[in-house]
C-alpha cells in the first residue's frame, strides 16, 4: 500500500474539464496525474488532478492558459 502524502488536489465541475487538463498538462509537461476524487472531498465530477502542492502555481497558470475553470482546489492526504 501506497504511504499518504500531502498533494494538491484540483476537482472540476465537468469530466471533460477534468481530461481537458490532463491533456493540456501532458503536453506542457505539468507534473501530476488524473484520479478518482478523494473520499474526504465532495465534488461534482468523479475525477481530479493531483499533483505536489509546490505545483500550484504552474496548474493555475495551465488552467488560465487553456480557459479550464476549476471547482475548487485542495491539500490533502492522499
Amino acid at each position: 500500500m501506497r504511504k499518504k502524502e500531502l498533494k494538491l488536489v484540483v476537482t472540476f465541475h465537468t469530466t471533460a474539464d477534468a481530461m481537458a487538463m490532463e491533456k493540456a498538462c501532458k503536453a506542457d509537461q505539468i507534473p501530476g496525474r488524473l484520479i478518482p476524487v478523494p473520499r474526504s472531498i465532495s465534488a461534482g465530477c468523479g475525477l481530479s488532478w493531483c499533483a505536489l502542492p509546490g505545483e500550484e502555481d504552474a496548474i493555475r497558470e495551465e488552467m488560465k492558459k487553456v480557459g479550464i475553470e476549476e471547482e475548487a482546489l485542495h491539500q490533502v492526504m492522499v
